[in-house]
């Protein structure tokens, strides 16, 4: 079989497991030490023709794919992935582009610039931000952390890139206490540590206290400071005051990043994008495209609104890196990698596709869904812990050993998928509406095959 052949029947198995989503069950029914008996034995003394090789893979992958990509998947803030956003990484895994810089790819480049304008101004975040295309909110915050680190040590008179952290000034992370876990990995990572982050109580549901976040940075110590902020609490949804603690943060001189990774994408739909006011004052944001973008994984985006200090913090140059290093950024100068694929262009298409009130649409849409499995399980007796404003729903149906009951019951059925939380000290299910695919009829089905649990609990 010809690479012709070989990829037109890859593209066809493809196309028949998306078009199956909407019927096939949910969780993966064949267990992992099946899938890895298939997947392992051996290395191969020969080499396999390629058509062999992918008829081997599709049997041995039988069975331990889960339909996270279709409309009755609500785990972990989960996407699905829009067809010319999948066709587009189709595209960019044939073209096997770089997306480094010109030299490598510049239509990779200029994929990246173009869909990099849209992004913001859906986000409403300000037009000479730079952008960055990362694989997710982690590399996101540690992209927008590592900026806020070299300014706010730079404002002290210290050089972190040259000098590193070894006698520099300590800085300290000002966070919710319900912050992203990856908030805490990135400070690892970037050798601020874990013990350097000052926790700010949340409200009722999940937002940071602005009041404690006054009697946190007045508490000092004074010096470097990063204040994380975040849209869309990881359990109830839930959106800081941007606009109010972005001026806490100011008067204090902290650098403000917002944890955006779903939450940002609120400011796309005029209906919810009061939840995110005085987002565009922040100095750099974390965002994902495999959230409520609906574009295959992985992708996300480290914003910043000082190009100059986006540069700094991430870009470097060496004598055959032919096109970089110049007075325009490129790509590869935001981002922590320098090998990466080219993830443009499967954003450029996505935007293409749904426009502004398209992605408008398909996040009002998820919302309004979210809300319509909280009334619907609630008429069952459920409980419904937070307040629904964007995507979230928790639910808790009774003690934790019964709450987690009936989640293990959801998923051995298979209707549709949800994962389990602890928030506060309590166990919950936790539903998150994500995919463009799911309709009301999938809420309801879902919501059908949760009370069936229930009674069976």
């Amino acid at each position: 079989m010809d690479l012709r052949s070989l990829l037109r029947h890859a593209a066809d198995v493809a196309a028949d497991y998306r078009a199956s989503l909407p019927d096939r069950p949910v969780q993966a029914p064949t267990d992992p030490d099946t899938l890895l008996e298939r997947f392992g034995g051996p290395l191969p003394r020969t080499p396999t023709p390629p058509a062999q090789v992918v008829e081997e893979l599709v049997a041995a992958a039988d069975g331990g794919l889960m339909s996270s990509a279709g409309p009755r998947y609500f785990g972990f803030v989960v996407g699905g992935a829009l067809p010319a956003a999948t066709a587009a990484d189709v595209l960019a895994a044939g073209w096997d582009q770089a997306g480094f810089n010109n030299a490598l790819s510049p239509a990779a480049v200029a994929a990246e610039r173009a869909a990099s304008t849209w992004l913001l101004e859906l986000l409403g975040l300000p037009a000479t931000a730079t952008v960055g295309f990362v694989t997710g909110a982690q590399a996101g915050n540690t992209v927008g952390l590592a900026a806020g680190r070299h300014h706010v040590l730079r404002a002290a008179g210290w050089d972190v890139e040259r000098d590193g952290l070894q006698g520099a000034p300590r800085v300290r992370i000002v966070a919710s206490e319900e912050r992203h876990a990856t908030i805490d990995r990135s400070a690892r990572l970037l050798g601020l540590g874990s013990a350097a982050i000052v926790p700010v109580a949340a409200g009722p549901n999940g937002a940071i206290d602005v009041d404690d976040l006054s009697r946190v940075l007045r508490m000092g110590p004074a010096g470097p400071t990063i204040l994380c902020l975040q849209a869309g609490n990881v359990n109830t949804g839930a959106v800081d005051a941007l606009l109010a603690a972005t001026a806490i943060g100011r008067v204090h001189g902290a650098w403000v990043h917002v944890d955006g990774a779903f939450g940002l994408w609120a400011a796309a739909a005029p209906a919810r994008s009061h939840l995110v006011d005085g987002v565009e004052l922040a100095d750099s944001w974390s965002c994902d495209g495999h959230k409520w973008l609906n574009v295959p994984y992985d992708c996300g985006f480290a914003i910043c609104a000082h190009p100059d200090v986006h540069v700094a913090a991430m870009n470097y140059t060496a004598s055959y890196l032919t096109g970089s290093g110049g007075p325009v950024p490129m790509p590869g100068d935001l981002v922590l990698e320098s090998s990466r694929r080219a993830r443009g262009f499967a954003v450029w298409a996505a935007l293409r596709e749904l426009g502004a009130e398209g992605t408008a649409d398909l996040v009002e849409r998820c919302c309004r869904l979210a809300a319509r499995f909280a009334a619907g399980l609630a008429d069952g007796g459920s409980e419904i812990a937070n307040d629904v404003v964007l995507n979230q729903v928790l639910v808790g149906f009774g003690g934790d050993a019964r709450t987690d009951a009936v989640i293990a019951a959801v998923q051995r059925d298979g209707t549709c998928w949800m994962g389990g939380t602890t928030w506060r000290g309590r166990r919950y299910m936790r539903i998150a509406v994500s995919n463009a695919t799911t309709t009301e009829e999938d809420v309801d089905r879902s919501v059908a095959a949760v009370r069936r649990a229930v009674d069976l609990v």
